[in-house]
């Protein structure tokens, strides 16, 4: 027995380590633990990381529902891009008589497939135009649409399309954005659509100025996402937010002149100038034109003929020297109704001595990246120039996030301006647009520091305006602004002008859109020099014989600036009798001009500029009031006078039936064009049509967990 066991002691002894091989042993576990420790650890973070990017994937992925099935014709079963079915011409006819500008535009969708087409098609119109007529024309058939309230409109329209029947609905989402649906296109055959809509001519420094947007910059839908509801007419690549809940009808696709069918997406233009007096020039800061003369009348066509839908196209014309309007009156009767539309221009006033505090606001988001920025940087150089030393500045640049240079505004010393060069020179455009912080900043900060000496306060913004939530910003203007005004200034080849101008307006300021990058300093010049006074203060228009029930708009105008006038429109008053305007220059003397209204010349659209500027003034009134707005009055308004608005749509239907209720109708939207200067990083494709992005996401995500589990496992075990 005592053998056995001193056998098993030496058999023990032979098979165990020496110290030195069990510290070997230790180390190496030593080691093994820390790795398995870091694998853990990286493996559970790329979970985390994959995590976040599957998100996007998944909200790609998702199905669409049948209104929105259509969307993914763009993209074949191997998620590939492919052309759309759909080819776009556009045709516009336009006619200026005076201060009105009148444009017919002819759409026309071919479809270029074998099977039936929904077309659906989101595009820009001027920032005041009023739409009043809808022709559709299919073959030798042609159908007139009418006016309808939207709910009613688009059951008509729907109705029509299941039943197999031509038809087109209008819809307005914005005032200068608009859905057109196009039903039933057959294989191989082209439907036309005729818009008519007037705009207000701009005047402003002795030039006159017509634009006509042709493309859209994608807007940034701030807010959190909601749930799309089923049966939502939605063919946008934003879904609903809590900001933005219409995102899905206010985001076409964009995409590139390669990614639609060879020669679509361009447009024809005729533009006649019936001024009233002779012109010195007609330009474009856009194209290049060529003009030719029938007496007073300038017709204006691009000089290469039909243009790329990638920019607006603005003209401007100047009279002759001496021959500037001061004053001009036009009258129309419509319906055995009166309406008069009258433009007084003050003269010139010095600058003002009291000292200013500007703040300067620059968009830096994704949607400004390339050309945009370039003249934002520009720009704000060119504002930083204009500061004396007796002012007080900041700049405040935003994206998804708010960044002062100064915590308040500072002296404009030559050390802070230089600061300040450099830091805008280094500015670079990336991320969200989230504007309502970057205004809440810029007012704020203009109230910090109260002086004994008064100062002007001033805010400069400086944006492409692409959002989708204007609405809430004019509220937040009119909430925070007090005594301060707000100027506006729009970068790119296709700016929101419609965010632009009511910005300026709740603002109590002017706006100034930039078009020509090889001349910024021009319409800067201007804005600068407006900013310099208000022209005319405290003014009040008077019409001949006015009673309570005459209604003239705007109702209260608001101070004008350096070259801008005062264009009033009313109903119910007669060309008889003298029209007066009153008001204070800056020195605080009384100025006072008169207008015979017998000397009225001949005005077409008058009635519809009212009735626009009536509707108007409804919302402006809900809005400040904090009151439901006024429906009822708004579509009787729209629908007396022919006119779409938020609440009222076009329809139009062919009785005929086309379609056979049992061939398949698909749904496509027409994608609009990366605005001209834009970067890559801008275009908004069709999602793909298949989910293997997500799937493998997935896979690798559940790769990751595995691994994180079976590291733990074994640690537990050990």
């Amino acid at each position: 027995m005592m053998l056995s066991t001193s056998i098993l002691r030496l058999k023990a002894s032979a098979f165990a380590p020496s110290p030195k091989g069990l510290r070997s042993r230790r180390r190496a576990l030593n080691q093994n633990a820390r790795i398995g420790r870091l694998m853990e650890g990286v493996s559970l973070w790329l979970a985390v990381l994959l995590m976040l990017f599957v998100h996007p994937l998944y909200a790609e992925a998702m199905p669409a529902s049948d209104d929105t099935a259509g969307m993914l014709h763009f993209v074949d079963g191997q998620g590939q891009w492919q052309a759309p079915a759909l080819a776009l011409d556009s045709e516009f006819d336009i006619r200026v008589t005076g201060l009105i500008a009148d444009t017919r535009l002819v759409r026309r969708f071919r479809n270029t497939s074998d099977q039936w087409q929904e077309g659906v098609f989101v595009f820009p119109l001027p920032e005041k135009a009023s739409v009043y007529g809808l022709t559709l024309t299919v073959g030798e058939r042609t159908i007139v649409g009418k006016v309808q309230p939207r709910a009613e409109a688009r059951q008509t329209y729907q109705k029509a399309r299941d039943a197999g029947h031509h038809a087109v609905n209008v819809e307005q989402q914005r005032p200068n954005l608009f859905t057109t649906r196009v039903a039933n296109i057959p294989p191989g055959e082209t439907v036309s659509v005729e818009l008519n809509y007037q705009q207000p001519v701009r005047y402003q420094a002795g030039v006159f100025e017509l634009s006509l947007p042709t493309t859209l910059t994608p807007r940034y839908m701030p807010g959190a996402p909601l749930v799309d509801e089923p049966g939502r007419w939605q063919a946008g690549w934003a879904i609903p937010t809590s900001a933005v809940a219409d995102a899905g009808a206010i985001s076409p696709f964009t995409v590139t002149e390669g990614d639609v069918a060879a020669g679509s997406h361009r447009a024809s233009i005729t533009l006649a100038i019936d001024a009233g007096l002779p012109l010195a020039t007609v330009s474009s800061p856009t194209h290049q034109l060529q003009t030719s003369h029938n007496g007073q009348t300038v017709t204006v066509r691009p000089e290469h003929g039909d243009i790329l839908m990638n920019r607006d196209l603005v003209v401007r014309w100047q009279p002759l020297a001496g021959r500037e309007p001061t004053a001009a009156v036009f009258h129309q009767n419509w319906q055995g109704e009166d309406y008069l539309m009258a433009m007084v221009l003050p003269g010139k006033a010095g600058k003002m001595d009291l000292p200013r505090e500007l703040v300067f606001v620059i968009d830096t988001s994704g949607s400004m990246a390339g050309d945009s920025i370039r003249q934002a940087r520009e720009a704000l150089q060119r504002g930083l120039q204009t500061l004396s030393p007796q002012d007080r500045f900041n700049v405040i640049q935003f994206n998804s996030q708010t960044h002062a240079l100064f915590m308040a505004p500072v002296p404009a010393s030559g050390n802070n301006l230089a600061r300040a060069r450099r830091y805008v020179a280094g500015l670079q455009a990336d991320g969200g647009t989230e504007m309502a912080p970057a205004l809440a900043l810029a007012l704020e900060a203009n109230r910090q520091e109260e002086e004994a000496s008064p100062r002007v306060r001033q805010v400069v913004f400086i944006t492409d305006g692409a959002v989708g939530n204007e609405a809430a910003l004019f509220g937040q203007i009119r909430q925070q602004l007090g005594d301060q005004r707000l100027f506006t200034v729009g970068i790119g080849s296709a700016p929101n002008r419609h965010f632009m101008r009511e910005a300026a307006r709740w603002g109590r300021g002017t706006y100034t859109v930039i078009q020509d990058p090889a001349d910024v300093s021009g319409p800067l010049n201007t804005l600068f020099r407006a900013m310099e006074s208000p022209v005319l203060t405290d003014i009040e228009a008077r019409w001949p014989g006015q009673a309570a029930e005459t209604e003239s708009f705007p109702a209260r105008p608001g101070d004008l600036f350096q070259g801008e006038p005062l264009i009033q429109v009313v109903r119910g008053v007669p060309a008889m009798g003298i029209f007066r305007v009153s008001g204070r220059l800056p020195g605080g003397e009384s100025w006072q001009q008169t207008l015979d209204l017998q000397q009225a010349s001949a005005g077409t659209g008058l009635h519809r500029h009212w009735a626009r500027e009536k509707m108007d003034s409804l919302l402006d009134q809900a809005t400040v009031g904090g009151e439901a707005v006024d429906k009822a009055r708004i579509t009787e308004l729209a629908v007396r006078h022919g006119l779409m608005s938020p609440y009222t749509s076009f329809v139009a239907v062919d009785t005929a039936p086309a379609r056979n209720a049992d061939t398949r109708l698909h749904t496509e939207s027409v994608p609009t064009l990366l605005p001209a200067g834009s970067q890559p990083g801008m275009l908004r494709y069709p999602q793909t049509a298949t989910v293997a992005p997500l799937l493998t996401a997935l896979g690798l995500v559940g790769l990751m967990f595995s691994m994180a589990m079976v590291l733990l496992q074994r640690r537990a075990w050990s």
